[in-house]
């Protein structure tokens, strides 16, 4: 670690821990995250992790979320695991002709940290040290306008960049159908450049094939051109996290 990072560091502890909070329980990786989400403005970054730790402690007290919580959401079998990229991050499928606008709002706020935690947990089994990152894989096909939650896609955004900031590694959209070009670009304007700039929108056959090669075809499901089977979230046993 370069000296300079070293020194922010610790900056950023003594300014969380002057605004009453402590970083005892975490380590250095899960700091330079918020650092980097802040471009390493040290009191940009401590006044966001205090902001996390206070949502953290609100939204999920027991550290968790339950199924039983967000068994709606899964019912629908729309989110699976699909084990670690090449780059041993963790690869998450939504396929949002299974998706539905919800009508509980904050039910839906709690499936999607239900999602992240254990998409997560699952590339870093078990021990978290901070720097667990995840891919997405966005599907488009066989969407209608019953399926079309802007709403809901602003809020999947928005966590990962307010709560769990630098955890999305790349974010792949395929079969975006023309319909739905207007609506990206109205979700589009609630998402920061430093996220936009990780979403790839798949529109042609070279393009299917970087996204194949980044991911590593034993990952990628077998409707995208690889050779994994899907797997629903709620059937993948992931060990709880630690850290």
């Amino acid at each position: 670690m370069e000296k300079s990072q070293e020194l922010a560091l610790t900056r950023v502890r003594k300014s969380v821990e002057k605004r009453g909070f402590s970083t005892e329980k975490h380590g250095d990786p899960t700091l330079m995250r918020f650092l980097i989400a802040r471009s390493m403005d040290t009191e940009k970054a401590a006044k966001m992790f205090v902001q996390w730790l206070k949502w953290r402690s609100s939204f999920v007290p027991n550290g968790f979320i339950l199924e039983s919580e967000v068994i709606d959401q899964l019912e629908a079998r729309k989110i699976f695991l699909q084990g670690s990229s090449k780059t041993g991050y963790a690869v998450v499928v939504v396929k949002a002709c299974k998706h539905f606008p919800p009508k509980d709002h904050l039910k839906f706020k709690k499936f999607v940290v239900y999602v992240l935690d254990k998409t997560i947990a699952s590339s870093v089994k078990g021990r978290e040290i901070g720097n667990g990152k995840l891919i997405a894989i966005l599907d488009f096909q066989h969407i209608t306008y019953k399926n079309v939650d802007a709403r809901g896609l602003i809020t999947g955004f928005q966590f990962l960049q307010a709560y769990f900031p630098e955890r999305l590694a790349k974010c792949y959209i395929l079969h975006m159908p023309q319909f739905f070009v207007s609506v990206w670009r109205m979700v589009s304007r609630f998402i920061e450049k430093a996220t936009l700039e990780k979403i790839v929108i798949v529109t042609n056959e070279d393009e299917k094939k970087t996204f194949i090669e980044d991911i590593g075809e034993e990952t990628v499901p077998i409707e995208y051109g690889g050779k994994a089977k899907l797997a629903a979230i709620q059937d993948v046993e992931v060990p709880p996290l630690e850290g």
